[in-house]
């Protein structure tokens, strides 16, 4: 008799698999999803362990809390790896762009779009140092800084928790999304330190990485929870007993869209002004090369 599951068993496991991936990346916990869904947390826990026989519609409730596609939680063979960067391209494209892209799939030749180099931007997770080592990198090299999130509340006069309230995730990574492209418009160089969450939006995120040089302040989850809680800011993790565990959770599944990054500096038990010496020695050799490659200003640092 055969040990391995039956087909059945092994599309429940991978499903919870999935929702339990994309519920990190997006940086929720259980319990926050389940209010947002208006499901229990109880039946959350067990669709998340492969042992929810659920329902087309309840998985669609899940999906759509999450600001995600019903399509992303139905476990599939691997797809390539810009192909919810690609399908997020074709749902916003009009008629003559898709037949552009058909004519691009089928083999004809075009002019390569070379992306504009806007700067640097940083990822990580909340308590990296983004916003922190990101000042001093900008007033080292005379270009200005930029906080997404606070551009995002800038341009919609609500807060950030007052954007997820009222439209959800999807809301939220929309306006972001609209916030990147308003800055790359500016058309400046800047040190930009976006939201963690930035990773889970495939087209939002590959803006970023086309249009800035990206870097990935990584430290210890211990640490990160330690500069959370130092700066008051428990969300989305507030009065969860399992919140390190969230966390987590959350670093292991965003780590292999962070480390898509151009280049990664550890922060991990360094001082603030030792952090900001290795960023700054990681930038230098980079700064020189796309001065030269995009004829800018040479920038001494």
């Amino acid at each position: 008799m055969s040990d391995e599951p039956d087909p059945e068993s092994l599309f429940l496991e991978q499903l919870g698999q999935r929702v339990r991936t994309m519920r990190a990346l997006r940086g929720m916990s259980r319990k926050v999803l389940a209010r947002v869904s208006g499901i229990s947390e109880r039946y959350i826990a067990q669709l998340e362990s492969g042992k929810g026989n659920v329902s087309i519609v309840l998985l669609r409730r899940v999906a759509g809390a999450m600001g995600a596609h019903l399509e992303d939680l139905i476990p599939t063979a691997d797809p390539a790896p810009d192909w919810q960067v690609i399908r997020d391209l074709l749902r916003k494209a009009s008629p003559s762009q898709i037949a552009q892209a058909k004519d691009a799939l089928a083999g004809s030749t075009g002019a390569a779009h070379k992306a504009s180099f806007s700067g640097i931007a940083l990822i990580g997770l909340r308590g990296a140092g983004k916003s922190t080592l990101g000042k001093i990198l900008a007033k080292k090299v005379g270009w200005n800084f930029v906080e997404l999130n606070r551009e995002i509340e800038r341009e919609n006069g609500l807060s950030v928790a007052e954007i997820i309230n009222l439209y959800g995730q999807e809301g939220f990574r929309r306006l972001e999304q609209t916030a990147v492209q308003h800055l790359l418009a500016r058309d400046e160089l800047m040190v930009l330190a976006t939201g963690g969450g930035i990773v889970s939006e495939p087209l939002t995120f590959d803006l970023i990485l086309s249009s800035f040089y990206t870097i990935w302040l990584k430290a210890e989850p211990e640490e990160h929870m330690a500069r959370v809680r130092r700066q008051g800011d428990l969300r989305p993790m507030a009065d969860d007993r399992s919140a390190m565990a969230e966390l987590r959770n959350i670093l292991l599944s965003r780590e292999p869209l962070y480390a898509r990054a151009a280049a990664v500096v550890d922060t991990a038990g360094l001082s603030v002004d030792a952090a900001a010496a290795r960023l700054i020695d990681t930038m230098r050799p980079v700064l020189q090369n796309e001065a030269r490659a995009f004829g800018l200003q040479t920038v001494a640092v």
